[in-house]
């Protein structure tokens, strides 16, 4: 399973670590994801997403009907 939010689609990006030295290696920024359960009263039962945790504040601040709804609309969210 790839480092994906089911929510907003956010992934892991490319850089540069840059040593002391201003040596550039290239490293990689995961997203901080976590696997969360979330109840959905309109279907009347529980899901199971891996959300990142900017997509954790949005649900906190929309709720977890209008945050499905619109990964839905962009695609994110096939369920």
């Amino acid at each position: 399973m790839s480092r994906v939010c089911e929510l907003t689609g956010k992934r892991a990006i490319t850089g540069n670590s840059v040593s002391f030295s201003n040596k550039k290696n290239k490293r990689k920024f995961n997203v901080n994801l976590t696997r969360k359960r979330f109840y959905i009263p309109e279907e009347d039962k529980w899901i199971t997403l891996r959300v990142s945790t900017s997509a954790l504040k949005n649900i906190n601040k929309k709720g977890v009907s209008a945050v499905i709804k619109e990964a839905r609309a962009k695609g994110f969210l096939t369920k």
